[in-house]
């Protein structure tokens, strides 16, 4: 007997989108919390399970704050499965729905959400200013409902996404670590890596993207052993990426990642298409029904399931606290790999877009707007600040992005000291020991605790780029780690090692489980 028809009214999926995109830019999966204080709870490295520790922290007071998780709120990815007795009543197009829904949700005056879509991605790259349009997957099935999951996907893991297509006898495994391996750690780790296998190019990606929105399940699946090819491979890619020490934010340790997914497709004889994508610490997602009877309606998550931490249980010992405002080459050079800091006084933002055009300047033979001899630049674009808010959550950028920029940037204006998220390439690490001026990292996933950091923020220059403009924010103690000194020593490079080294000569990367 079929299912009967029902009427699904067009603002109720609006309204139920721009809801849930709220709901999921200040509350965390509960399972990826449980995970998570698993890995702080075991992590051994000490600057490993202070990053989980600020981004533990960072994901409670998101909770409590109702304010986003990390600066970057994220692509919108909705896949529908809609069933093909339900009837949508209105008269725009299901992506119309949601993209409304999306437009309401990052324009929210109580929690707006930063825009970071831009259209004429060839050429003008102009922000829409309302993060749309969304990517909209759907697909027809039976049932008389639809089922949405929503996700807000990160540029910084999204950019690490790859693709392959490997020879039908070749190891999926040993190509998903060898690509592991050279990611870096600009998807913010730890998090999760989703592999799609098999149909064509474009359905091994959508595999992989769907796939990493399942709950996290990795402690129950190691229990009770695997019942599929795809589960044994799930715990194989699990325990051969953590032995590769690359550990919280790139730093070295033993979780770099809490799950790995495996979905497959049947494909061609001739192929094995491969995709894998990461999903940051943000992890942003969301699945929901309707059935006729309304917008959903969500309830906050039991927020006891997270680890109630203090900022003194996550400052190490020997800290070194900084004054911008008095800053000396001397001190800079004194600044060793892996010692943490804490910066107090005022320093200028400047991401991608604003690098650009004070490259364009220099070039040109103009001046900066701004003098930035002796100051630090910070790679952020925050969060609009909303009632008494300073600045909205204001969390690194990964610094990859910039290196183009670095040489140029570094000879021509008497920077201080950079900070920013992740490795640097070796041709910015050559400027940065050159110029004498080290580069120091924020945790990515700690935007909004950060963001208590800044006491004030001014716009200095070039408004027109929104999130991307040049601010002066004036902080106290925000607490940023030593990634490469002026000697070119990178934490990047020596913890991971460290830990893999360990690993192995312990056999850790058997028995760590979840």
């Amino acid at each position: 007997m079929g299912n009967r028809s029902r009427n699904i009214v067009g603002k109720d999926i609006t309204r139920s989108v721009a809801d849930a995109l709220q709901y999921i830019s200040y509350y965390h999966p509960p399972d990826y919390i449980r995970s998570l204080s698993q890995a702080y709870s075991r992590e051994q490295s000490p600057a490993a399970k202070n990053a989980i520790g600020q981004i533990l922290l960072n994901s409670r007071m998101a909770a409590f704050g109702r304010r986003p998780i990390c600066q970057d709120t994220g692509l919108v990815v909705v896949f529908a499965k809609v069933g093909m007795d339900a009837r949508i009543k209105s008269t725009a197009s299901f992506a119309d729905l949601v993209n409304e829904g999306v437009r309401q949700a990052y324009l929210d005056p109580d929690n707006p959400l930063r825009a970071s879509i831009v259209a004429d991605p060839l050429a003008g790259r102009v922000n829409t200013r309302d993060n749309t349009p969304a990517v909209v997957h759907v697909d027809l099935v039976q049932g008389n409902q639809i089922e949405i999951t929503i996700a807000a996907k990160g540029g910084g893991s999204e950019n690490k996404a790859r693709f392959t297509t490997l020879n039908p006898s070749a190891s999926v495994s040993d190509w998903v670590i060898d690509t592991v391996s050279t990611l870096g750690s600009g998807w913010c780790p730890p998090g999760l890596i989703s592999v799609g296998i098999g149909g064509s190019a474009e359905k091994a990606m959508l595999l992989a993207k769907e796939a990493m929105n399942q709950p996290i399940d990795m402690a129950e699946l190691i229990a009770r052993g695997p019942t599929s090819a795809e589960e044994a491979l799930r715990i194989e890619l699990y325990e051969r990426i953590n032995a590769l020490g690359i550990g919280a934010q790139g730093l070295g340790g033993l979780t770099t990642v809490v799950d790995v997914k495996v979905a497959t497709y049947p494909t061609h004889a001739a192929s094995k298409p491969v995709a894998l994508i990461p999903q940051c610490a943000a992890n942003r997602h969301l699945k929901f029904t309707l059935d006729g009877s309304g917008p959903i309606t969500l309830e906050p998550p039991d927020l006891r399931a997270w680890p109630d931490l203090g900022t003194d249980e996550l400052s190490p010992a020997g800290v070194r606290r900084v004054n911008l405002d008095a800053l000396t080459k001397e001190e800079t050079a004194s600044w060793r790999c892996g010692e943490t800091l804490l910066l107090s006084g005022k320093m200028l933002t400047g991401r991608d877009a604003a690098h650009k055009r004070m490259v364009e300047l220099i070039d040109a033979g103009r001046p900066l707007p701004f003098d930035l001899k002796g100051r630090v630049i910070y790679y952020v674009g925050p969060v609009r600040a909303v009632r008494d808010e300073v600045v909205g959550p204001a969390g690194p950028t990964t610094s990859s992005r910039l290196d183009d920029f670095a040489e140029k940037v570094l000879a021509e204006t008497g920077l201080f000291a950079v900070v920013g998220k992740a490795e640097r390439g070796r041709a910015a690490i050559e400027s940065i020991v050159r110029y004498k001026t080290p580069y120091l990292i924020a945790v990515g996933g700690a935007a909004y605790l950060i963001s208590k950091s800044i006491k004030s923020a001014r716009l200095i220059a070039f408004e027109d780029l929104g999130m991307e403009a040049v601010y002066e924010f004036d902080v106290q103690d925000m607490p940023v780690i030593m990634a490469v000194d002026v000697e070119g020593n990178s934490i990047h490079n020596s913890g991971p090692l460290e830990w893999r080294k360990r690993m192995a000569a312990d056999s850790i990367a058997r028995n760590i489980g979840v």
